[in-house]
C-alpha cells in the first residue's frame, strides 16, 4: 500500500483525533491510529474504547488497505517535517514478521514498525436514534460556557458531563458540580420531540477545540447509550453517561430582590486580587453591599493576610453581607463576554445568580449560579 500527502495536512488531521488516545491503555492496540485508505481518501481513527474520533483527508493512493500506526511516535515524526509532500509505503519487515511503514521525503527515508491493523477494534455500528442539527458556532459557545463547571467527582458521574436538553421551546446546555451551576439557553434551536442526554467532558473538550465559529452545521444523533457528532469531515462517536441528571431548576432562586450591577472586568480583577489574601481551603471573598459601594473582604487568619476593598457599583436592595468562592466567580466571569454583569441575591445562605447584562444575541441566555461560602 502506498499513498502521498502533505505533512501539514496530515499533522492537522492527527491533532484533530489524537486527544482521545491515552498512553495507559489496557488494550495496547488503542495506542495506535488506524489508517484506512480507499478511493484516494485517508480515514484516520483514534479511540480509547469509550470514545472514537474519525477524520478524513484526501491523498494520492495506489491501493486500498489499512494500517495500525503508533500514535505518539508517528505524530512526533510528522512534526519534524516542514510543509512538504511525504510518501508512505507499507513494506514487510526484513525478518518476515510484521510490517513497516516507510516514510520518504525528498532525499531520506525512515521506517516505523506497525502493529497488526486487524487487531484494531471495529467501530460499533451506530444504531439510529433521534437527530438534531445546530450551527457549530453555537455549540462551541455553549461548551465554552459550561464545560468549566462540570464536576470531577467520579462518584457522581452524571455531574462530570454536560446535560443537553432539546425541546420545542429551545435548548439548554447545563453543567454543575453541586457548588455552581451554569445554564446556557438558546430559543432559536428547537426540536419537535424532547431529547436529552449527558455527554462526558473529555470528548466535548476535543470537539470544542475543533469546532469553528461559523454557521456550518453539526449533526447530533443520539440513541439510548451512544451519541454521534458529525461536522465537516469529522465524526465523533462516544458513550453517553448513564443516569438521571439532577433537577437543576429546583436550586435556582425564584426571588432575588438584591441586585448588584457592575463592570465585569472591574469585578473580575478585584476578585482576583482579593483572592490572593483569602483562605486557601475556602477561597472565600465576602461581598458587603450598602448603597452604591461594594465592599470586598478576604482574609486568611492562619497567616494574618487580609484585604478590604471598595468598588463603585449600582445596587438596589437591602444591605447584605454574603460570601462566595473567588475561584468559582473568577471562572464564571472569565468566560463571559459582556461589559457589565448583574449579581442577584436573596439572603446570605442562598445562591447568587450571575447574568451578563449585554453582549448576547436575542435568542441567547446565560445563567450562572454560585452557592454561598458560609462562615469565616
Amino acid at each position: 500500500m502506498k499513498f502521498i500527502v502533505t505533512s501539514g495536512e496530515l499533522q492537522k488531521a492527527l491533532q484533530t483525533v489524537s486527544g482521545v488516545i491515552s498512553s495507559s491503555q489496557s488494550r495496547p492496540i488503542l495506542e495506535n491510529f488506524l489508517f484506512e485508505i480507499e478511493n484516494d481518501t485517508l480515514k484516520i481513527t483514534a479511540s480509547d474504547g469509550e470514545t472514537t474520533l474519525i477524520t478524513s483527508i484526501p491523498v494520492k493512493s495506489e491501493a486500498s488497505g489499512k494500517l495500525a500506526v503508533p500514535a505518539k511516535m508517528f505524530m512526533d515524526i510528522i512534526k519534524t517535517f516542514g510543509e512538504q509532500p511525504l510518501t508512505f509505503v507499507e513494506k514487510e519487515a526484513e525478518n518476515g514478521i510484521g510490517s513497516l511503514l516507510e516514510i520518504l521525503d525528498e532525499k531520506d527515508n525512515y521506517f516505523v514498525a506497525l502493529d497488526n491493523a486487524d487487531d484494531y477494534p471495529e467501530v460499533s455500528e451506530f444504531e439510529e436514534g433521534a437527530q438534531v442539527s445546530l450551527p457549530s458556532g453555537i455549540l462551541a459557545e455553549a461548551l465554552t460556557n459550561t464545560l468549566f463547571a462540570t464536576s470531577n467527582d467520579s462518584l457522581r458521574p452524571v455531574m462530570t458531563g454536560v446535560f443537553f436538553q432539546f425541546s420545542s421551546e429551545g435548548v439548554n446546555f447545563v453543567a454543575t458540580d453541586s457548588h455552581r451551576l451554569v445554564v446556557y439557553s438558546r430559543k432559536d434551536i428547537k426540536n419537535n420531540e424532547e431529547l436529552s442526554f449527558i455527554m462526558p467532558k473529555k470528548p466535548l473538550n476535543i470537539i470544542k477545540g475543533i469546532l469553528s465559529n461559523s454557521d456550518e452545521q453539526v449533526t447530533i444523533e443520539c440513541n439510548t447509550s451512544m451519541a454521534k457528532f458529525s461536522f465537516k469531515n469529522n465524526v465523533w462517536i462516544c458513550r453517553l453517561i448513564d443516569g438521571k441528571y439532577p433537577n437543576y431548576s429546583a436550586v435556582i432562586p425564584k426571588e432575588c430582590p438584591n441586585v448588584l450591577t457592575i463592570n465585569r472586568d472591574l469585578l473580575l480583577s478585584s476578585i482576583r486580587r482579593a483572592s490572593l489574601f483569602s483562605n486557601k481551603s475556602t477561597n472565600q471573598v465576602r461581598f458587603k453591599l450598602s448603597g452604591n459601594i461594594l465592599h470586598l473582604h478576604a482574609e486568611d487568619t492562619e497567616y494574618a493576610n487580609k484585604a478590604d476593598m471598595q468598588i463603585p457599583c449600582e445596587y438596589s436592595g437591602e444591605d447584605i453581607n454574603i460570601g462566595f468562592s473567588s475561584k468559582f466567580l473568577t471562572e464564571m466571569l472569565a468566560v463571559l463576554g459582556s461589559d457589565d454583569i448583574v449579581l442577584k441575591m436573596s439572603v446570605p445562605n442562598r445562591p447568587g445568580i450571575v447574568e451578563p447584562l449585554d453582549g448576547l444575541e436575542e435568542d441567547e441566555h446565560i445563567l450562572m449560579l454560585s452557592m454561598p461560602v458560609i462562615g469565616l
